[in-house]
């Protein structure tokens, strides 16, 4: 990713078990999309892991309810599940109207907490999916509706947000039953490996290393944070985040140099760690 229409993407990696880091403009918040909701699936597992609420708790959604994306957006009729499945489907298929419904009932001050809990000094959390439209939407109208901001717009200020430090962090945290009871870690980890999206961090790794992920995605910006599990029992916490300014770039080769772009920098702390003693580097 070196084109001046894809620039290098904000990149962070961490040894889980180590302390070895690689970083490139890693400390710089940016607008999360789908990524926050490893935060929002976080505190819901942690509220059910400690009797705060039922996960078998029954919710509907309703034509008001939804938001367009992958899932419940795109049934005909009002559909009954559990907050448990709603979990299920924000994580696997990014189903936003699942998200905002696991917000409406766990609340958005607790995910603020949880940040704060967990010393992820550069995230903000505002709300679910439906929230972050809301606030990136561009209310001048131009006769034909509000439109989405441009990426180079996207202000972090104003919506969730977090840098890819905090995101390598939080997955550390969350791989080492640190983030929450374990048998939340536990959950949370479990759906991440279901995610059907591929072709980002775990493009740059083939089999038989394992990768659980969250992807996220707005016009523009192409985001990923995952864990990489290599056979030889060392892993990686990874975070990238591309902005891409030309429209007629092609996804899917920004997807693939994300991928490639995890690959590299796991593969310098790799390389590293069997010569020299743990520090960190920059790309």
């Amino acid at each position: 990713m070196t084109t001046t229409d894809t620039p290098a993407p904000r990149l962070h990696v961490r040894e889980i078990d180590g302390t070895a880091e690689v970083a490139h403009r890693a400390d710089e918040p940016v607008v999360l999309a789908s990524v926050a909701k490893i935060l929002i699936v976080l505190e819901f597992a942690r509220q059910a892991a400690t009797g705060r609420i039922d996960p078998a708790e029954r919710v509907v959604a309703r034509r008001a309810d939804r938001l367009g994306g992958t899932g419940i957006a795109d049934f005909a009729d009002d559909v009954e599940l559990s907050l448990r499945d709603c979990a299920s489907l924000a994580m696997t298929v990014s189903d936003n109207t699942a998200a905002d419904l696991i917000v409406d009932r766990i609340g958005v001050e607790p995910v603020r907490l949880l940040t704060e809990e967990l010393g992820l000094d550069h995230t903000r959390f505002t709300g679910g999916p439906r929230s972050l439209l809301h606030v990136l939407m561009d209310g001048s109208g131009t006769g034909d509706g509000p439109a989405l901001h441009l990426p180079r717009t996207y202000d972090p200020a104003r919506a969730t947000s977090g840098s890819m430090r905090d995101l390598t962090l939080l997955l550390s945290l969350i791989w080492t039953d640190r983030a929450a009871p374990p048998d939340a870690c536990a959950f949370v980890r479990a759906l991440m490996a279901r995610q059907l999206v591929r072709a980002r961090i775990a493009s740059g790794f083939p089999p038989p290393t394992r990768v659980s992920a969250k992807s996220g995605t707005l016009p523009g910006l192409r985001q990923e944070a995952g864990v990489v599990e290599y056979p030889d029992g060392r892993r990686y916490a990874v975070a990238v985040s591309a902005t891409v300014t030309d429209p007629d770039h092609p996804p899917l080769e920004t997807d693939l140099a994300l991928g490639r772009a995890a690959r590299s920098a796991v593969e310098r702390l790799r390389d590293q760690s069997r010569t020299d003693p743990p520090t960190t580097a920059s790309v």
